[in-house]
């Protein structure tokens, strides 16, 4: 043992007198990591990334990319003798005669689905605290195309196996390329080679899902996680942390034995689903026909919202040239992804520019202090859900027992009614907590217990906050509308920033103008100078155990 131990250490010395990596070391395993429940977010999204390469690296070694005509003839009996693609009689293969083959399967399709949610669920932690702001907008970006990257990977994995209903989505996005004016022609043909649905496709698709998109991830992760280790983290405002430290545990040993452990426990639910939860059997399919489309399933929940635009969407068509442009199909299936993912790659820099904050900021919004950004994403949620319905409005009207068209219909209106219903009411439900917050401060928590004056009025006695509690409400900054200025300086010379600076003025007014502001110095010592006399008096009638 100690010969190893020895040998171990000259090692490391050698290594260490070459690139000096005891000083980075030294100055990193004890880097700090704030400890909070939606930190995991995050987590799970790398973890569950990690999974879907190593079972990834398992189907590899049996798939077949070819669509060549095969007649099947192995374990599965109800397919035996039918014509089909090498590559979906490979499938049958994993999932029937390799051992571990359909476990492997169901734990890269589960992989995949956790993977993408968690990216969701973390982009909107840190869209709704505030984590995008400066100095972290390049990672905002990076998280965006990340959450591309997994679509894109999802939705190319998912045709790999030519079935039914992964043709059918080919067609889908064949249908959306075709209705691209000018180039949809040709790049339907480039893509597919030829006439759908040609010979290429899944030989095309495979590399892009094996290679080329898990490698741009991985590029991607790598350097999120670089930015992230060289920034100072983000935390939330509590006594003392603040806008200049970082409060947590160690990297070395706490938070490596927590990750690792968590590590465990995410890859184990996603085993455990897999074994447990049947996933897109592909078998029951059958292989994919063009001339049959597959009834009664719904696509994975992250193309579930374009799907459903496509099936809410009006007929609408017109001709240019004697020649047809389909907006029914070009606006939900080409132009909506666009106008969804490009304000929300820009937030960072709108938001910076509506209010004119460009200080850095390392702590965290609590969600009720910023109303209108809070009213923007639960807008953005209602919108999405709206089309995730659309997605299934035949499987919603056969359990519902309604028509289908009432939930198009109902869609339809809704996409533009409810989410700025929804933004109105988390806004005022914002202000609401933001005003509760305040008044505990000034006057501190009701306690329930009425008491009674001399005068026989009736009022509850409030209890004073402690200290800590009180610095978890107001720890954070006040926001106030930017001021234009004056149109012209002394001299009478107008302001040329003038017009530009009255628009941030506008837009800084829509977001902080009802903000409700946090106590000031002076509000706190007039209210509790009102109050403490009556409080000790209130004090002092109560038994001792409950003062």
């Amino acid at each position: 043992m100690s010969a190893i131990v020895n040998g171990a250490g000259k090692v490391v010395d050698f290594v260490d007198q070459r690139i000096t990596a005891s000083n980075w070391l030294k100055r990193n395993i004890r880097k700090v990591f704030p400890d909070h429940w939606s930190f995991l977010l995050g987590e799970i999204a790398l973890f569950s990334f990690i999974m879907i390469l190593l079972s990834g690296v398992f189907l590899t070694l049996w798939f077949k990319p070819t669509m060549a005509h095969v007649v099947y003839e192995g374990a599965y009996v109800p397919m035996r003798d039918v014509g089909m693609s090498e590559a979906y009689a490979s499938t049958l293969e994993i999932s029937f005669e390799v051992r571990g083959g359909l476990l492997m399967r169901q734990v890269h399709h589960w992989g995949a689905l956790i993977f993408l949610a968690a990216m969701s669920a973390h982009m909107l932690r840190v869209f709704f605290t505030g984590a995008f702001r400066k100095p972290r907008e390049i990672n905002w970006l990076i998280g965006v195309v990340l959450l591309v990257l997994g679509v894109a990977a999802g939705f190319t994995g998912y045709s790999l196996p030519d079935d039914l209903l992964s043709g059918t989505g080919l067609r889908i996005i064949e249908g959306g390329m075709l209705a691209i004016p000018i180039v949809g022609t040709y790049l339907s043909s480039f893509l597919f080679g030829g006439e759908y649905p040609g010979d290429d496709i899944i030989a095309r698709l495979y590399p892009m899902h094996i290679l080329l998109i898990p490698g741009l991830i991985l590029a991607l992760v790598t350097a999120h996680l670089m930015i992230l280790w060289y920034q100072k983290h983000t935390h939330w405002g509590g006594p003392g942390k603040t806008n200049t430290n970082v409060a947590g545990a160690p990297f070395y040993p706490i938070y490596v034995a927590k990750a690792g452990g968590f590590q465990f426990i995410v890859m184990g639910v996603i085993v455990l689903l897999a074994a447990t939860i049947q996933i897109n059997p592909v078998w029951l399919w059958g292989p994919y026909d063009p001339s049959v489309v597959s009834a009664g399933t719904q696509p994975d929940w992250y193309v579930g919202f374009l799907d459903g635009a496509l099936r809410v969407m009006p007929p609408w068509e017109f001709y240019i040239f004697d020649h047809p442009v389909t907006m029914s199909v070009l606006i939900p299936a080409i132009l909506l992804p666009g106008i969804i993912l490009t304000p929300l790659a820009l937030y960072p820099w709108l938001e910076q520019k509506a209010t004119g904050d460009t200080r850095e900021h390392h702590l965290l919004d609590r969600p009720r202090n910023v109303p209108v950004r809070t009213g923007i994403g639960v807008a953005f949620i209602v919108f999405y859900i709206l089309l995730w319905i659309a997605g299934g409005n035949d499987f919603f009207a056969t359990i519902l027992e309604i028509p289908v068209n009432w939930i198009t219909w109902f869609i339809r209106i809704g996409i533009f009614v409810l989410p700025p219903l929804a933004f109105f009411a988390t806004k005022r439900i914002c202000l609401g907590l933001q005003r509760r917050d305040r008044d505990k401060v000034m006057h501190g928590r009701e306690t329930g217990i009425v008491m009674v004056s001399p005068e026989g009025e009736f009022s509850e006695l409030h209890a004073p906050l402690s200290q800590a509690q009180a610095y978890q409400l107001t720890w954070h900054e006040r926001q106030l509308p930017s001021d234009p200025g004056p149109a012209t300086d002394a001299n009478g010379i107008p302001n040329p920033n003038y017009r530009s600076k009255r628009v941030q003025a506008r837009l800084s007014r829509f977001y902080f103008g009802d903000v409700v502001q946090k106590p000031t110095r002076e509000e706190l010592e007039s209210a509790h100078h009102d109050g403490h006399g009556a409080e000790s008096a209130h004090r002092d009638e109560l038994p001792s155990g409950q003062q």
